[in-house]
């Protein structure tokens, strides 16, 4: 198995971070993203990411407001994304200085690519979606 990691900060605080980016169910199109479907609310449910190669479908797994975590799994075999056994987690962590750590691990198996174009691939899936938090949140 193949691993992605991200660990950023963002300049806000935990709970404002959560209330973004911790949102399963709060994805939007924009950035290569046509539309998005859910179905259903809490561990289990799925959101079905609608992209002009393709619709990927992931399934929340894990849900912990507390901890600010959650995990999610791509559950489609026919998903557009080069990724096998493809599970993810985010993790949000308090900094003492009232900024947010954001930790955006990703495993998972190549599929039709080389591991370290996989890799690549998935850093920058999350990292653009830390970005996009960010410049969100910041600009406020």
């Amino acid at each position: 198995m193949a691993e992605s990691k991200v660990i950023e900060r963002i300049n806000a605080p935990v709970e404002l971070v959560w209330s973004k980016i911790g949102n399963f169910a709060g994805l939007k199109a924009g950035a290569g993203i046509e539309s998005v479907e859910y179905k259903g609310e809490g561990v289990g449910m799925p959101r079905s990411i609608h992209l002009s190669v393709g619709t990927v479908i992931e399934r929340l797994d894990h849900y912990d407001p507390e901890a600010k975590y959650y995990g999610y799994s791509i559950i489609n075999e026919d998903s557009p994304l080069p990724f096998l056994n493809y599970s993810a987690t985010v993790q949000l962590l308090e900094n003492e200085d009232n900024t947010t750590t954001v930790e955006w691990t990703g495993t998972f198996e190549p599929r039709g690519i080389e591991e370290s174009q996989a890799k690549t691939l998935a850093y920058n899936m999350y990292t653009n979606a830390i970005n996009g938090t960010r410049l969100e949140l910041e600009s406020d």
